[in-house]
């Protein structure tokens, strides 16, 4: 299956890219895809990056052909 990966912020900034479309093999959880995707970057605080699919906050989707993936960094409100 095919997902595009979209990147914000300073996870864009430590990926060098803004967008990718990736092949993946078998069920992946978001959770799982955001693992993958941040491993080897140098972000401080993995756990504050955010995953949507196709514009949901949900990481424990199961992943499904043509879904769209961001990773969001932390966002502050007010």
């Amino acid at each position: 299956m095919k997902v595009t990966v979209k990147y914000f912020g300073l996870v864009a900034e430590a990926a060098d890219k803004s967008e990718e479309v990736m092949e993946l093999k078998g069920q992946l959880t978001a959770s799982d895809l955001k693992a993958q995707c941040l491993n080897g970057l140098s972000i401080a605080d993995k756990d504050s990056v955010q995953i949507a699919v196709n514009q949901n906050l949900d990481d424990k989707i199961t992943l499904k052909d043509g879904d769209e993936v961001a990773l969001l960094p932390p966002f502050a409100g007010g």
